[in-house]
C-alpha cells in the first residue's frame, strides 16, 4: 500500500500541495486529475522523488519513504514523451536498464513482457520507425524489466487518439491485473480517468477536491467544482454521464 501522510509543498510563497492524505492500495490504478495547475504534476514528482516535500510523509508498504533517493524508492515512471534513446533500437531501448540490473528479472521475463506488450517483430526498428502507440509499449517495457512495486505514467495517452489510445488503455488494465501493480496515472482528461482507473484523485488548487470511485466521482460529486469539472471537460449534461460511463466502471 502506498500511503500519504498530511503532504505540503510550496515553491516559496505559494502552496502547491496542501495537506494531501490518501492510501492506494496494491494492483489499484489511481488517476490524479485536475486543471493545470492543480499540483498534479508536482505530487508526481514528489512520489518519485524529484521534489522535495516542505512537510508530510509517504509511506511504501509500511516503510517511510519520504527521504529515500530516487533509486531507492520502488517507484518508476513512464514520461509524457517516453524519453527513449533515439540511437538505440527498440529491443535496446528495453533492456537498457535492465542490462545494468539483470538481477531483477530473469531473461524468460523480459521476453514475456516482449510478448506481453506485442513489441517482438519491432525489437530491431528504430525509434524513428515506431508509431506513438508502439513507443508508448517500448516505454512501458523498459521499465517494467526493473519491476518496480509502483508504476508512475504522465499523460500516457495524450499523444494517442482513437484506437491507439483504446490499444494502450486495454494494455495498462491488463498489464495493472497481471502483475497485480499499483499504478498511478496523471491527466487532465475526466473521461480518460474515469474509465482507466479504480480510484480518481480531483485536485482543485492543491488541495483534494474529491477521492474516490468512478462511480462515486458521478453519482456523489463532493462539491459543485467537481461536477462543474467534470460536465465542463465531457460536454455533456449530468443526466448523460453514467449512460457514457455505465458499461465500464460505473
Amino acid at each position: 500500500m502506498l500511503t500519504l501522510k498530511n503532504v505540503n509543498k510550496a515553491f516559496g510563497t505559494n502552496e502547491v500541495l496542501k495537506d494531501i492524505s490518501l492510501s492506494i492500495n496494491d494492483g489499484e490504478i489511481v488517476s490524479i486529475l485536475g486543471s493545470s495547475g492543480s499540483g498534479k504534476t508536482t505530487l508526481l514528482n514528489c512520489l518519485l522523488g524529484l521534489v522535495e516535500l516542505n512537510s508530510g510523509v509517504i509511506e511504501l508498504d509500511g516503510k517511510d519513504i519520504t527521504q529515500l533517493p530516487i533509486e531507492k524508492r520502488g517507484l518508476n515512471i513512464v514520461f509524457q514523451d517516453y524519453a527513449l534513446f533515439p540511437h538505440l533500437s527498440a529491443g535496446r531501448n528495453i533492456v537498457y536498464g535492465w542490462r545494468n540490473n539483470p538481477s531483477v528479472s530473469t531473461q524468460e521475463e523480459v521476453d514475456a513482457l516482449i510478448d506481453l506488450l506485442d513489441l517482438r517483430e519491432h525489437l530491431d526498428k528504430e525509434i524513428h520507425e515506431l508509431s506513438g502507440g508502439q513507443k508508448q509499449r517500448v516505454a512501458l517495457a523498459r521499465t517494467l524489466t526493473l519491476k518496480p512495486k509502483v508504476l508512475l505514467l504522465d499523460e500516457p495517452l495524450s499523444a494517442l487518439d482513437g484506437v491507439i489510445k483504446e490499444s494502450i488503455k486495454d494494455t495498462i488494465k491488463e498489464i495493472s491485473e497481471k502483475y497485480n501493480l499499483t499504478t498511478i496515472i496523471v491527466t487532465h482528461d475526466p473521461e480518460e480517468a474515469l474509465t482507466l482507473s479504480d480510484k480518481v484523485l480531483i485536485l482543485d488548487g492543491g488541495s483534494i477536491a474529491q477521492y474516490g470511485t468512478p462511480q462515486e466521482i458521478i453519482q456523489h460529486p463532493a462539491n459543485s467544482f467537481v461536477e462543474s469539472f467534470i460536465l465542463r471537460q465531457l460536454h455533456v449534461k449530468r443526466d448523460n454521464i453514467l449512460k457514457l460511463f455505465g458499461d465500464q466502471h460505473v
